[in-house]
């Protein structure tokens, strides 16, 4: 079920992205294409996958929903490819295929990312089928999870981190800004399409932040035993880099455990819900379970 699930969240979010895009007007063509190929080029769809099945858990209607899995991944796909650049990571492969400034050049990956960034905030503050006050509460979300307070924020920790020896607090707060903050910001958008103010909030939020750490622990994890075909990216590339990682502070076993801890504190939080949350569960459950 959980498979079918991610795959139909998938086609649906790409669908939405491929019409946006194909409709915008043609200023550039090698940008066009260039933001297409980063936003469209494969991935898990985790993000958009959390807007809907948060959402459709609430009872909430897949159309109010769109508009918000389509921007959250459009500031994920930015974020990969600046991470890739030279000055940055300085990374080659992204899912098995040249990153966006191999595949054109420095300058296109540059703009596109740039230009992902600012089309999240158009997609999201134009959706008809949300009050102006929704379109104001998520702006500020996907502001705040992606800035300064967030994803920005957290590669910045990341990247002063590199050759350096970080205590695990510091290294906590660097993946709860940098992948923890947009993943939680994911649940946040439907948690404000469905008008939800109540406790409830809070243990989604709890969930949130469980499987945001876990996903980046596994993540640590999976450099180490999958292969370069599994990652679609050089295997090792976090070691080679010299960049701290849960398994180089807490060794492979202790990482494993932290993960499956922060899965079980995720569904200890899910349970105190008055919703079925069987598939949330599942998805929960697979952010460790996964080879890619």
């Amino acid at each position: 079920m959980l498979q079918t699930t991610i795959e139909q969240y998938q086609h649906r979010v790409d669908a939405y992205l491929t019409q946006i895009i194909t409709a915008l007007p043609l200023s550039d063509e090698r940008l066009k294409a260039a933001m297409k190929q980063g936003v469209l080029q494969g991935g898990k769809r985790i993000r958009p996958f959390l807007v809907y099945a948060i959402g459709d858990m609430l009872n909430l209607d897949l159309n109010k929903l769109d508009a918000a899995a389509a921007a959250v991944e459009c500031i994920h796909a930015y974020s990969l490819i600046h991470d890739d650049l030279p000055a940055m990571d300085d990374d080659a492969l992204r899912r098995g295929q040249p990153t966006l400034h191999i595949a054109f050049d420095e300058a296109t990956a540059i703009l596109a990312g740039d230009a992902l960034q600012s089309l999240a905030f158009d997609i999201i503050s134009r959706s008809s089928d949300l009050e102006p006050k929704q379109h104001l509460s998520m702006v500020q979300a996907l502001a705040t999870a992606s800035g300064y307070n967030g994803m920005c924020g957290g590669q910045a920790i990341d990247l002063n981190a590199t050759d350096k020896q970080i205590d695990l607090a510091t290294l906590t707060q660097l993946h709860r800004l940098k992948t923890g903050a947009l993943i939680r910001c994911a649940v946040e958008l439907a948690i404000i399409a469905a008008n939800l103010d109540t406790d409830e909030r809070q243990h989604l939020f709890d969930f949130a932040d469980a499987i945001g750490l876990a996903f980046q622990v596994q993540d640590d994890v999976l450099d180490i035993t999958a292969s370069t075909e599994e990652l679609g990216k050089p295997q090792g590339s976090d070691t080679d880099a010299n960049k701290s990682t849960y398994p180089k502070l807490l060794g492979l076993a202790g990482a494993q455990q932290t993960a499956h801890t922060l899965i079980q504190d995720a569904l200890s939080a899910l349970a105190k819900l008055p919703y079925n949350s069987q598939l949330i569960a599942e998805f929960a459950r697979y952010i460790i379970e996964r080879r890619v």
